[in-house]
């Protein structure tokens, strides 16, 4: 079926002859514009490899100036000495320096981390149930070097666990200090807790 013509109104034949007084005719002698030249790609934003900094001299039967430490965090005893003070400060100082002997002690050498967490909330929680005040737990300095494996592994895996599981629940309620003991009681390898009173 034919569509009937559309009518246009006088409102629109109004309108396009404002719009056509106001247009100027091309002259056709005018040269063609020619079209705009193509802009510039603009610059790559990618920078110059750097080059990587020249590796030192060596020569043969050279010594090396030493093997950088693998632990990139600080070391534990340095940071238990740098913790607030939550006991008396006289007993504190008796106890690092190995003039208080231990209520208590338990060795966690051979020991996965599992069984060592496990013996280790048993044995604070029960001497606190006993009254112990201070506690000596063994864990060893671990081992002194890695095994070249894959992905590094830290230096004493229970001696940076430790102070860890100590400053957690169940243990941190009843735990006031932990500290490095003295190397009478073990050095490094070993930590002295001291804990609340009973109440």
């Amino acid at each position: 079926m034919a569509r009937r013509p559309r009518h246009i109104s006088q409102e629109e034949k109004d309108l396009w002859d404002l719009v056509a007084k106001r247009v100027t005719k091309l002259d056709p002698t005018r040269k063609k514009i020619d079209a705009p030249e193509a802009m510039p790609a603009p610059l790559s934003k990618k920078r110059e490899p750097v080059a990587p900094s020249p590796l030192p001299k060596f020569r043969v039967g050279q010594k090396s100036k030493g093997r950088k430490a693998d632990d990139l965090a600080a070391p534990i005893a340095d940071a238990l000495r740098s913790a607030p003070l939550s006991m008396d400060h006289k007993t504190h100082r008796k106890m690092t320096r190995g003039k208080i002997v231990p209520d208590g002690k338990l060795d966690l050498h051979g020991m996965t981390i599992a069984e060592a967490h496990s013996e280790l909330i048993a044995f604070v929680l029960s001497s606190f149930e006993m009254e112990r005040r201070l506690l000596l737990v063994i864990t060893g300095k671990g081992k002194d070097r890695d095994e070249g494996g894959p992905i590094p592994t830290r230096m004493g895996v229970l001696r940076h666990q430790v102070p860890q599981w100590l400053r957690l629940p169940p243990l941190n309620h009843v735990v006031l200090q932990v500290t490095p003991a003295h190397a009478r009681h073990g050095g490094h390898g070993a930590y002295y807790i001291y804990l609340k009173r009973v109440r």
